[in-house]
């Protein structure tokens, strides 16, 4: 693959969430990760750990998105 395309996605589970956020930072374009409480389960503050590190992440409620 030449490159990733920014995309609407749903998490199924925890390893998949984190690798779907992973895909999504290096996408081109927005990419918005629906059925995140997998993430909550698993990581702890995930978005604010990455922001620090220069990610452009934010969280969304469902009326947002």
């Amino acid at each position: 693959v030449d490159k990733l395309s920014g995309a609407n996605v749903m998490a199924t589970d925890l390893r998949a969430s984190a690798s779907l956020v992973i895909a999504g930072l290096r996408a081109e374009g927005e990419t918005r990760v629906d059925r995140i409480y997998h993430l909550d389960r698993g990581y702890d503050r995930m978005e604010a750990k990455l922001t620090a590190v220069g990610a452009n992440v934010r969280r969304v409620s469902g009326s947002q998105a």
